[in-house]
């Protein structure tokens, strides 16, 4: 397992010139208005509402009409977080997509998305880390920020899962969507405020056990990739399960540990939602209270890169969420990778 982790902390050096203390400085998300519910999947699959929720939480998913694309759902996002930050989009410097469902192979989604909403002055790439897409992106783009390269750098999470799903496959059909969402990171005036720490790693040995066969150099596509229908998602649900349970304790304890806090510390534990048994899980391994752990999976499904986002959104509008408070972010993805992001919120 390979491992990385920094603080973009204040007054730490690097060549040239010092970090600086960078916060999320708005927050905005889009899910495409259509409904898949589990009763819709019962009639597509040998499957059953009861089965679905009982294993998994899901009730429902957002999923896109035909022609929406990733960058279609990142623009939205954008756009409403830009100016929530009070900034346009010429103010952005950087842009990173954390996405699974790139538009293209080539252009990156980044560039296309770049283009869509204006940022004239912004450079950017594609970050691919599955469901970590958006821990991952946060920190390069909080890097970006902190070195004093850029200003405020535009961070977006957003995955059509439903593009790479195979609607016959009943293991895997049920549990994805689609969404999106977009942080603006800038300059915090506190420094006591914004994103203190992180810690990811990567475990390529569990590269098989969640992955799409076919599509890339490996197995380009033929008529025997479609006929056995390879550019679809396939998952060892049994390991992905164990191993995120296992990872996100571990990430999460790691973390804390070096930041000489625990548990009690936290004031919400922002996890992932890929599945409530794996959330409720790893959050008793960390002795967290649970009514500190978010969930709305329920609503959404797994939508990848875009679960974070949108689990933050909901915090922020039931007004769980408040300007001081201790989060953790935690994500385990294809790859495996797994990441964990603490934050004092900045507003």
């Amino acid at each position: 397992m390979v491992n990385g982790s920094g603080p973009p902390a204040a007054n730490a050096c690097v060549p040239g010139r010092p970090l600086r203390r960078v916060k999320i400085a708005s927050l905005a998300t889009f899910v495409p208005p259509r409904v898949l519910t589990n009763k819709d999947l019962e009639e597509m699959v040998d499957t059953s509402d009861e089965w679905i929720l009982q294993r998994t939480g899901i009730r429902e998913r957002h999923i896109v009409d035909p022609g929406m694309a990733t960058s279609d759902l990142a623009t939205e996002a954008s756009r409403e977080a830009i100016a929530r930050a009070g900034i346009t989009p010429d103010d952005i410097g950087f842009i990173v997509v954390g996405t699974t469902t790139p538009d293209t192979v080539f252009p990156s989604t980044a560039c296309l998305l770049q283009n869509k909403i204006g940022a004239s002055r912004a450079w950017g790439f594609d970050l691919g880390a599955a469901c970590s897409g958006f821990a991952y992106s946060l920190s390069v783009g909080a890097q970006m920020v902190a070195s004093g390269a850029h200003e405020h750098a535009l961070v977006v999470g957003a995955d059509v899962m439903s593009s790479i799903i195979d609607y016959t496959d009943r293991a895997t059909c049920v549990l994805f969507g689609d969404g999106a969402g977009a942080v603006v990171v800038s300059p915090s005036e506190d420094d006591s405020l914004g994103i203190l720490d992180f810690e990811h790693r990567v475990d390529g040995s569990g590269g098989p056990a969640l992955c799409m066969p076919a599509g890339g150099s490996r197995l380009p596509a033929s008529f025997e990739t479609v006929e056995k229908r390879l550019h679809y998602v396939k998952q060892d649900g049994q390991s992905v399960f164990k191993f995120a349970v296992r990872s996100t304790e571990e990430i999460c304890r790691r973390l804390l540990e070096k930041n000489n806090l625990t548990a009690a510390d936290v004031n919400l534990f922002v996890s992932h939602q890929a599945n409530r048994r794996i959330i409720e899980s790893a959050a008793d391994r960390l002795g967290m209270d649970r009514a500190k752990v978010v969930i709305n999976i329920e609503r959404f499904g797994n939508t990848t890169a875009g679960t974070i986002p949108l689990a933050l959104n909901d915090v922020i509008t039931d007004g769980r969420l408040k300007k001081g408070d201790l989060i953790i972010l935690t994500s385990v993805g294809a790859g495996f990778t797994v990441g964990s992001i603490l934050v004092r919120w900045a507003y």
